[in-house]
């Protein structure tokens, strides 16, 4: 019997083996793990489909696999075999790769798709991804199935046709453009090591690229005064930690995006640019970015419009535990509809967090210090909290994101103290 990769989540076919836990000749139960792989930002564990002997294991540490590919055989019969061949994966168009032996026909004039609905050109949901990753414009690719239907052949037709059209060296530019993908060579200047990318820093490297090159981005600053915030906390952590849960300028921060987020709809949206839709959510769930060993990982807590501040509380200590230890689901990363990233714990002030698609905005918090603030015409100490929000500029406009984030401010400096009582009271 052979134990092959499962799906793994909604648009996840791949990802990469950490850790084997078993070995050739060991007697393993159904549903016990085999093995653990990394994908996305989540490590999940792969069980066993049946009971017998391992006969066979196809993969090893730090190899990526896809899904239907073979990673254990197991005799059912707990008797040797001889080992089968590995199965190979399932192979993956790549749009760059053309076989020589069957070339793809390059078009020999432009074309524009023309639609009086306004709708993009009909293509499966991979040639769509792999366009966007390539920035391929779909309305300038002649697709070659029925109905203008799009294909990958058709993608690699066209990238084909751009290379063919391009300057040729006697007619670029002097200047060489710069190869972004070039192997460094730095031993020259001095000693150095290198290291391989781990999953999750790959996944967070593209993540941020594409947000980076995607999302036109505007970064609001502000600053709240939580001097009484902080009072209220003072007295009130030690009631919460009887509870089981600790209370954190996290937790408050929460509950100020939530009310705002409720408020103000825009910030609730996400971009369907092929479609040329802009789709508001009716629900709040909110990420939360944590520090890690590994990178930086944001859970998400759901529905936080409907939970108090005490169960709130609770759930982000438990979700950050388990995020540390790398014991997160896929789904438990996904969905949110704004996020919060909040440094001052390490310290520093203001500073520009990237949107992390297809959400539109994020709010960055730095270290709250002590500032002197002119109250009633007289300067006092305040303990003033720096805000950053940054959001996308295709569908909020800077008039919003300035209310929007003042909506946060005064929420947190005229914090409802029932709102904090009530659940431990």
């Amino acid at each position: 019997m052979d134990v092959t990769l499962p799906k793994l989540a909604e648009g996840a076919d791949a990802g990469t083996v950490v850790n084997i836990v078993v070995a050739e000749g060991d007697q393993v139960q159904l549903d016990q793990t085999l093995l653990e792989l990394e994908n996305e930002k989540a490590v999940a564990p792969i069980p066993s489909t049946g009971s017998g002997k391992v006969a066979r294991i196809h993969v090893e540490v730090g190899q990526v696999v896809s899904v239907g590919q073979v990673l254990v055989t197991i005799d059912e019969d707990g008797a040797s075999r001889p080992a089968a061949a590995p199965t190979p994966a399932p192979a993956v168009e790549a749009p760059a790769a053309v076989p020589a032996e069957a070339p793809v026909p390059v078009p020999s004039e432009a074309h524009v798709h023309a639609s009086t609905s306004g709708a993009p050109p009909p293509a499966p949901p991979a040639v769509r991804k792999i366009a966007r990753e390539l920035g391929i414009d779909l309305t300038r690719v002649k697709g070659s199935q029925r109905g203008g239907r799009i294909v990958m052949a058709d993608v690699r037709s066209y990238i084909q046709g751009l290379q063919q059209r391009a300057p040729t060296p006697s007619t670029a530019a002097a200047e060489p453009a710069v190869n972004v993908f070039q192997t460094l060579d730095l031993t020259k200047w001095g000693p150095s090591k290198r290291e391989r990318m781990s999953p999750l820093r790959r996944t967070i490297a593209q993540r941020m690229t594409e947000s980076w090159t995607t999302v036109p981005h505007v970064t609001q600053l502000d600053d709240a005064d939580i001097t009484g915030l902080m009072d209220l906390r003072k007295r009130y952590a030690k009631a919460y930690e009887k509870s089981g849960a600790r209370l954190t300028l996290t937790s408050f921060a929460i509950k100020a995006a939530s009310s705002a987020l409720h408020k103000h709809p825009s910030f609730r949206t996400s971009v369907d640019y092929e479609a040329l839709e802009i789709v508001t959510r009716d629900y709040v769930h909110i990420g939360v970015a944590v520090d890690t060993e590994a990178g930086l990982i944001a859970p998400v807590i759901r529905d936080v419009d409907k939970k108090n501040l005490l169960d709130l509380s609770r759930e982000l200590d438990e979700l950050a535990e388990r995020t540390r230890e790398r014991r997160l689901s896929a789904d438990e990363m996904q969905g949110a509809t704004f996020t919060i990233s909040n440094l001052g714990s390490i310290g520093g002030s203001y500073f520009t967090p990237i949107v992390n698609r297809p959400q539109v905005a994020v709010l960055g918090m730095g270290r709250g210090v002590h500032r002197p603030v002119v109250r009633d015409k007289k300067v006092v100490p305040r303990l003033v909290l720096p805000l950053a929000l940054s959001y996308d500029h295709r569908v909020i406009d800077g008039a919003d994101g300035a209310r929007f984030l003042r909506e946060i401010v005064r929420y947190l400096e005229d914090y409802p103290e029932a709102d904090i009582k009530w659940p431990v009271s």
